[in-house]
């Protein structure tokens, strides 16, 4: 008996390693090789291609392809229909198997509805990256990134609510008011909240 749930019409391959708890929904794919992690949820229609690693935690929505080179971290949301690429030069005529890169989601992250993240780039810890962006260049921790080419918009808590600048370095959410330092360029901690 697994300490899984898988539907009926899902196919999972042997020898992939599927954590505690994670639920895989209807027409997925989880092919030998792949590692998830435990209490996830994979929506229906989703490849989990070989090598890919999926941690703890992380909710991935219905039409998403996780090719070979991709890994999430703990708590990654990838939302409905977003995309993975992991070949930049890809031809149908010429094999780039050899070319494949790897893609780093890190911890708390959020990638929105229809976003694109091209091949080889980082997504920082708790970066929220919005519906139908397209990634080109890695992206910090915390930030923000809308658009096609994709640009830091702002800065983001690990609540997922917005920021805004208060004084230089540091930036207060918009609802709280609760107040966030630098610590590192890209990177922010939790300072005060105000009553």
């Amino acid at each position: 008996m697994s300490d899984y749930f898988a539907h009926e019409s899902s196919w999972i391959d042997e020898g992939c390693v599927i954590g505690e708890g994670t639920k895989i929904w209807h027409f997925t794919h989880v092919m030998a090789g792949a590692r998830i992690g435990r209490r996830c949820t994979i929506g229906q229609n989703v490849l989990v291609s070989a090598d890919v690693v999926v941690g703890d935690n992380c909710k991935i929505q219905n039409n998403v392809s996780l090719y070979t080179g991709v890994i999430l971290e703990d708590d990654v949301f990838c939302g409905p229909s977003m995309v993975f690429t992991n070949v930049v030069t890809p031809r149908s005529h010429v094999s780039r198997r050899h070319d494949y890169r790897r893609t780093l989601v890190q911890r708390g992250a959020t990638i929105g509805a229809n976003a694109t993240i091209i091949a080889g780039r980082t997504i920082g810890r708790y970066a929220f990256i919005g519906a139908g962006a397209v990634v080109t260049k890695d992206v910090p921790d915390y930030a923000l990134v809308i658009g096609n080419p994709g640009r830091i918009a702002g800065w983001m808590c690990t609540c997922g609510r917005c920021a805004r600048r208060a004084v230089q370095n540091t930036f207060r959410l918009e609802r709280t008011d609760e107040r966030h330092r630098s610590v590192v360029p890209g990177s922010w901690s939790r300072v005060e909240r105000q009553a």
